[in-house]
């Protein structure tokens, strides 16, 4: 089978979600889709993780268009890892307040049109089609995020476009720029293979002023700072489910279009791509650092907690070959910590009514779920050991050191550490804290009890983010092993 039937499933769930059925039928067709994509990305990267040749199925109509290998695959299926947890997720969350079953059907249809878009970044090849396919993640969940239809929800998702396609603005002049440098250098195949081979004989300053313009283009949505403003105000306002995409998984497959540029600049004399990606993580992790301490918001809160960890990975990338595969490593150990996040905000959400910090304390008496799930994932997030992140993060930081990037390290692991105190204090709180004397119960609390798609998520999404803090099954480790390969020449 091609590999480009995984692009199929959603495009089919999207035009289906619209058959004015029974009110179950548009979430039941988006997870049986999302299902069917996560086999046929298990399926490939179980290929990849043994060595096997993925691209043998293809039909040579798509071989000039699609191409796979350890990081595209690593990124699919991360994709359909959050995806398929967030529709079994959404399926009782957003019944909860019980929407018109047309608005319910515009949810699940765009939903998966979404998944579609983000499918399409890794497979493809050609970098003009790849950003064709990132600004359609931009206009897909814009949707997604004024699904409240509030004021607050329609600002967020404005912004959101406007800043996005300003990125997208710069990002396209910087690919056509590439291009302009691949015909100067005597290659003729614009893909990410044809790049890398043609990039020993490329003018250097225009693929610079290339990775320049990407980098800056695309950085805005990652959410890198000072471009990331639009992310704490669109992940707070977005349904709970679709944050679990947007900063699970959307951020990082912006990202992996970045990395792809890595092995081209390594073959430029005089490239600085790695000082780049350390000085701007260095600035994304430290500044949503010392925001985390100041938050209001527990959307907000993991929101910035995204800007942190992207910015965490790029600088991982910055510090050279020893660090790919702990960046690797960041990337998974982020996507499942941080949709796991939102799926316990999103609980919280319906058992108190309320996203200010300041409303919410004794939630694990109150909600003992939500309220479990909640420290439980502030802590996987912020790094606490043996979870996942931890041991990523762990990895980094020990490439850097034996490096020699002292200075580097030292201010990474400090960011890290005002993160972590900046994530658990208000947290902490939240959970454990006694009410404020003359404090009223926040509006529209909706009571303790969580449908059981989103109790049952929150178990399921924690088993990986305990297992990865503790073991990495070899197929797993093979898969990263591969895809850190990816970003060396």
């Amino acid at each position: 089978m091609s590999v480009v039937a995984i692009l199929f499933p959603p495009l089919v769930a999207a035009a289906l979600a619209w058959i004015p059925f029974r009110r179950g039928w548009a979430p039941g067709v988006t997870v049986l889709s999302c299902l069917i994509v996560l086999v046929l990305a298990a399926r490939m990267a179980w290929r990849v993780a043994a060595g096997e040749p993925v691209t043998d199925s293809l039909d040579p109509t798509w071989s000039n268009w699609v191409a796979v290998d350890g990081l595209s695959v690593l990124i699919l299926l991360l994709i359909a890892l959050v995806a398929t947890t967030a529709a079994v997720y959404s399926v009782g969350y957003m019944a909860h307040g019980n929407p018109a079953p047309r608005r319910l059907r515009l949810y699940h249809a765009n939903y998966n049109l979404f998944i579609f878009s983000m499918l399409a970044i890794p497979l493809l090849a050609e970098p003009t089609l790849v950003w064709i396919v990132v600004e359609l993640t931009t206009l897909c969940s814009a949707l997604l995020v004024s699904f409240a239809n509030t004021r607050e929800a329609l600002e967020a998702a404005w912004k959101y476009v406007v800043l996005s396609l300003m990125g997208a603005g710069i990002a396209l002049f910087g690919f056509l720029v590439l291009f302009a440098a691949l015909h100067a250098g005597g290659g003729s195949q614009y893909t990410w293979a044809g790049l890398v081979a043609a990039a020993p004989g490329m003018p250097p300053l225009l693929v610079q002023t290339a990775f320049l313009l990407i980098l800056i283009g695309l950085g805005t949505k990652v959410g890198l700072v000072p471009m990331h403003t639009w992310l704490p105000d669109a992940h707070s306002q977005a349904p709970s489910p679709v944050c679990a995409l947007l900063s699970g998984i959307e951020t990082t497959s912006i990202l992996y279009v970045i990395l792809r540029l890595f092995p081209i600049m390594q073959a430029v004399p005089g490239a600085h791509a790695q000082t780049w990606a350390l000085v701007l993580g260095l600035i994304s992790v430290g500044t949503a650092a010392l925001l985390l301490l100041q938050v209001s918001d527990y959307k907000r809160l993991f929101a910035f907690s995204t800007v942190e960890h992207m910015g965490i990975v790029l600088t991982a990338v910055g510090l050279g070959a020893s660090a790919d595969y702990g960046a690797m490593q960041q990337i998974v150990n982020h996507s499942v910590t941080k949709s796991f996040c939102f799926f316990a905000a999103g609980a919280t959400l319906l058992a108190v009514g309320t996203r200010e910090i300041a409303m919410v304390r004794g939630l694990v008496r109150r909600a003992p779920i939500a309220g479990a799930a909640l420290i439980f994932g502030g802590l996987a997030v912020a790094g606490a050991p043996p979870l996942a992140v931890f041991l990523s993060e762990f990895a980094i930081l020990k490439a850097g050191l034996a490096q020699g990037r002292y200075v580097a390290t030292g201010l990474l692991a400090l960011f890290i550490v005002i993160a972590f105190f900046g994530v658990m204090v208000h947290l902490n709180r939240m959970v454990f804290g006694a009410p404020a004397q003359g404090l009223p119960d926040p509006p529209g609390a909706a009571g303790s009890r969580l449908p059981f798609t989103c109790t049952l998520i929150l178990i399921l999404a924690a088993v990986p983010v305990l297992v990865l803090g503790v073991y990495v099954p070899q197929p797993l480790h093979e898969l990263m092993k591969h895809a850190a390969a990816a970003l060396v020449r």
